[in-house]
């Protein structure tokens, strides 16, 4: 007797297998196998080229141009039957002209897939038409993606899928050879189309660069009176900034005639504070702001270069209170009196 864990591990063996055989396309209804020729192999084989540079920087949305070209080909024919009649040998010749379509890759649909965070497909699928042995598409499938501006530098693969029909076999038919015209006489194809999926690893590069990030801001900003901004900009990437300058965007109720400020030099993890001198207009509302900043610097082969816009938050205090004028007048005659009345006792001592 077989215990049940011997049965059931036996069970799970056989679904294992089951999952890994190939399941045979079914052959359509009108196929007649018997009365077929020849036996083709070889298939389509769709193949994508990036075109255009494949680098590119944190934060960038980008479109990529793919030319997609058929190097399918006929690797071999294999002869089922021999023609016995004059039909059967037109019949023949016929079959051998349509298998050799075999590699035309039928309703190509290209699909740009990404399992990494840091990159996102903006677009869905592409068609691409029907693209014959050797022939390219006439147009470029294209496909948007958004690079995360927080993406490491790296290399991310991303996978190009294509779908598309291709034949998998012909029958050719006919009833009687007609001497005078040279043809079989009803000649019919049927032509056995099978679904095929294709799938191709393409590549991008997220170059090295510097890249800034505000890490503290700090100042006491108030309406008509302004303040020091202090903002402190850190190198969160890969490589140095040399002779970094920070420029400032001052919008209203922000002014300043003081927009710019000089960082240095800034390796990798390196962090500095820059100051900026604020105006603040008199109708400030007591909320918080943003301001826009961007750090102009040479990269490592000294070319001049400019950050993507970087947000500095920060708030407008509440006005400081002040005294009324007639308080302050008030206070003043108060302190002359005071001061009077000492004067006049010295006088009397």
């Amino acid at each position: 007797m077989i215990k049940k864990r011997s049965m059931f591990a036996i069970a799970t063996l056989l679904m294992m297998l089951l999952a890994t055989v190939p399941v045979e396309a079914a052959i359509p209804k009108n196929f007649d196998l018997k009365d077929n020729f020849y036996t083709v192999y070889g298939g389509p084989d769709i193949e994508a080229t990036l075109l255009g540079d494949n680098e590119y920087s944190r934060g960038d949305l980008v479109t990529l141009n793919f030319g997609l070209m058929n190097k399918g080909v006929i690797s071999g024919f294999e002869s089922d039957n021999e023609a016995d009649t004059t039909v059967g040998a037109v019949l023949q010749q016929a079959e051998m002209k349509y298998e050799t379509q075999a590699v035309t890759a039928v309703g190509v649909l290209a699909t740009l897939k990404s399992d990494n965070p840091y990159i996102k497909v903006k677009s869905g699928s592409q068609e691409a038409g029907t693209l014959q042995q050797g022939k390219q598409g006439s147009t470029p499938a294209k496909f948007t993606i958004e690079i995360s501006k927080n993406a490491p530098a790296g290399t991310y693969p991303l996978d190009l899928e294509f779908t598309y029909k291709y034949q998998n076999n012909v029958q050719v038919s006919g009833d009687e050879y007609d001497t005078s015209t040279g043809i079989v006489t009803n000649q019919g194809v049927g032509i056995w189309y099978e679904n095929m999926t294709q799938n191709q690893t393409v590549v991008v590069q997220v170059k090295k660069e510097p890249y800034f990030e505000v890490t503290n801001v700090t100042g006491n900003l108030y309406p008509d009176k302004g303040g020091m901004l202090k903002v402190t900009y850190k190198n969160t990437g890969e490589e140095p900034a040399k002779d970094a300058t920070v420029r400032i965007s001052a919008a209203d109720p922000f002014s300043t005639t003081d927009d710019q400020a000089y960082l240095g030099d800034l390796k990798p993890g390196e962090s500095v504070v820059a100051i900026f001198n604020m105006d603040v207009d008199e109708t400030a509302t007591q909320k918080p702001y943003s301001l826009n900043s961007e750090i102009l610097y040479k990269d490592t082969e000294g070319h001049n270069q400019i950050s993507d816009s970087i947000k500095i938050n920060t708030k407008v205090l509440e006005a400081e209170k002040s005294l009324p004028g007639y308080q302050i007048g008030a206070g003043i005659v108060m302190i002359l009196a005071a001061c009077f009345v000492v004067l006049r006792k010295k006088k009397q001592d």
